[in-house]
């Protein structure tokens, strides 16, 4: 029996939770590609030193952000519409696209995008 946390918690703890575990996965990934990259760019000595902690950083920031974003704006809308379903989560990853998007010239890809995989990943998720 599955129990759905969202109407006891507040939004804030759950994008908190969210930020944290995708900040973290973000520091992971940035220090697994920063080398690679590093070496691709052919850096060395200090510079590679600098250009992988910038790298782990940024990774790290961006990630945990689409996720603060993301998860408050799942939580806000499923406490507003009193749903838990399928819409909540094409808004939210529509939403966080064109925060992240919104830096391109071609956002409205970018953010039509990520609400189609978010909405993906939530049917996977569903089908278990």
């Amino acid at each position: 029996m599955e129990v759905d946390i969202a109407d006891d918690v507040p939004c804030s703890s759950i994008a908190v939770d969210s930020v944290i575990r995708m900040g973290t996965a973000g520091l992971i990934w940035g220090s697994c590609s920063g080398p690679y990259d590093a070496n691709k760019l052919g850096l060395s000595g200090i510079h590679r030193a600098s250009f992988i902690a910038k790298s782990v950083g940024r990774l790290g920031f961006q990630w945990g952000m689409f996720a603060a974003i993301f998860s408050s704006t799942r939580c806000g809308f499923q406490r507003y519409r009193r749903r838990n379903d399928w819409v909540n989560v094409l808004t939210a990853g529509v939403v966080a696209g064109a925060a992240f998007g919104a830096g391109t010239r071609n956002w409205k890809q970018v953010a039509g995008a990520t609400g189609l995989v978010c909405l993906l990943c939530h049917v996977a998720e569903d089908s278990r």
